[in-house]
């Protein structure tokens, strides 16, 4: 096993995670008061949860955080923003749809992770008590609930 390969591949995805809070609490702010603000609000604490637990794996294999690439995330994330979204000022059902394909992109990475990781944890007994199994079974259902709020916005988004 590479183990700065290794190294390199989470931290990116610590990086990852540090754009997807971000961008799940933007999302929620502009969703507030809704059901899909109520989502994305569980969201955020579990992606928080989910960045935990890669931070503790990270620590199991001696993995030396980068603080680069961490800051280099949330930079991305408020660049992010600049899109433009069908206003000029403001919150459109573009932006809506937008964020929680983002949102829906970083979650179907995050649960490669843990694949990855749920294979590793076969060969290397540093991870035998990491919450795999958990996180697997959490970003498969954030990313059916995720589905469900996407469709609907593109239907409101660009439906009759």
């Amino acid at each position: 096993m590479s183990e700065d390969l290794l190294g390199i591949y989470l931290n990116d995805h610590l990086a990852g995670s540090v754009v997807g809070h971000e961008l799940v609490k933007r999302t929620h702010a502009s969703n507030e008061g809704t059901p899909l603000g109520d989502f994305l609000n569980l969201l955020a604490e579990e992606i928080e949860e989910d960045r935990r637990a890669l931070t503790d794996v990270m620590d199991r294999l001696g993995v030396r955080r980068n603080p680069a690439k961490q800051a280099g995330g949330w930079v991305v994330e408020k660049l992010g923003r600049l899109k433009p979204n069908g206003r000029l000022l403001g919150y459109s059902d573009l932006s809506r749809v937008l964020e929680l394909e983002g949102l829906t992109i970083g979650i179907t990475g995050k649960l490669a992770l843990w694949r990855n990781l749920q294979a590793l944890a076969q060969v290397d007994e540093r991870l035998a008590t990491a919450p795999i199994e958990e996180v697997i079974r959490r970003s498969e259902r954030q990313l059916r609930d995720l589905q469900e709020y996407r469709v609907e916005a593109a239907r409101t988004a660009f439906g009759d």
